[in-house]
């Protein structure tokens, strides 16, 4: 595998591991919550982020990379915060950080098939961090369901 290669097996493996971390934020917040709108942002984000997971363990195997088994920091950190409604702002600043990777990647990509399926996650997660900024997740988290 050459230099060029490489590096974008790398730089995936490194969103591999973001999307794991968000895919198991996601799930296990909306196991916590007991507010029907949050439950359901947070189904609809764990979707995506699975999606890209699949997208992304599948570009790697293309470019003749080996996937990545682990899972980001960001876990970790998320999982830290008590706080739902701070949960999100947090899970909200990581979608940020994917877009700005992504951003960051999507110049070098040549092939035509990675970069739509990268294109497609950049839209998904900005559509995501939209969404997440329209839900008052601290008004919610304080109201019964």
């Amino acid at each position: 595998m050459d230099n060029a290669k490489h590096d974008l097996v790398e730089a995936l493996n490194e969103l591999l591991e973001a999307e794991r971390a968000g895919a198991r934020v996601t799930l296990e917040t909306a196991r916590q919550s007991h507010h029907p709108t949050i439950v359901e942002l947070m189904q609809h984000i764990q979707h995506d982020e699975a999606r890209w997971c699949a997208m992304l363990l599948r570009q790697i195997r293309e470019l003749g990379g080996t996937a990545s088994p682990r899972m980001g920091a960001f876990y970790e950190k998320a999982m830290a915060i008590d706080d739902i409604a701070e949960r999100i702002t947090f899970l909200n600043r990581g979608q940020g950080w994917v877009v700005r990777k992504l951003r960051e990647l999507l110049p070098t990509v040549e092939d035509a098939s990675l970069s739509a399926d990268l294109h497609h996650m950049l839209s998904s997660h900005v559509a995501n961090i939209t969404l997440a900024n329209s839900t008052d997740a601290r008004a919610l988290s304080s109201v019964a369901p």
